[in-house]
């Protein structure tokens, strides 16, 4: 006990250990969202690996036909497999997105970073990507008359059969 009395009066909190919250959200109401972002991201790629393996996994047969139950059909075998990968994948971000301090203070330092940032205005953004494209396409023109050219150099020194 002297010791933890220690590392609170000498301010080295980090090193006490965290009373378990067991799965309660830490620090409600903070990081919204970064952390509804991150939900999103994950969700969107979640259900992309879920269809994939669902896809994947309608090919795979259990059972045999001639036995007393039968052989399973692939297409719950498909379903169980892609449902249970779904619940683990759900519980992971559920934990690292809301339970976890360390990814959640990371989360909510980067919702403070990210009102701290300098937004361009809409004429800025509207006149660098005008810019952008006006290279690129005179870029690409260049590009299609040194192609040109080099198309009729070769046309007439015989390299390229036309």
């Amino acid at each position: 006990m002297a010791e933890i009395n220690d590392m609170h009066s000498s301010g080295n909190a980090a090193a006490v250990a965290e009373p378990s919250r067991g799965f309660s959200v830490y620090k409600p109401g903070q990081g919204y969202f970064t952390r509804s972002g991150t939900v999103v991201g994950c969700a969107v790629l979640g259900l992309l690996g879920i269809d994939w393996l669902w896809e994947g996994m309608k090919g795979i047969k259990l059972g045999a036909p001639d036995t007393a139950l039968g052989a399973v059909n692939p297409l719950y075998v498909a379903t169980a497999g892609a449902i249970l990968v779904g619940g683990v994948i759900t519980f992971f971000v559920y934990y690292l997105v809301f339970v976890k301090p360390r990814s959640v203070d990371f989360l909510i330092a980067t919702e403070s970073e990210m009102k701290k940032v300098n937004w361009s205005t809409r004429r800025e953004v509207i006149g660098s990507t005008s810019a952008v494209i006006v290279t690129a396409a005179v870029i690409s023109i260049f590009c299609y008359g040194i192609d040109r050219v080099f198309f009729w150099f070769f046309a007439q020194i015989k390299v390229l059969d036309i």
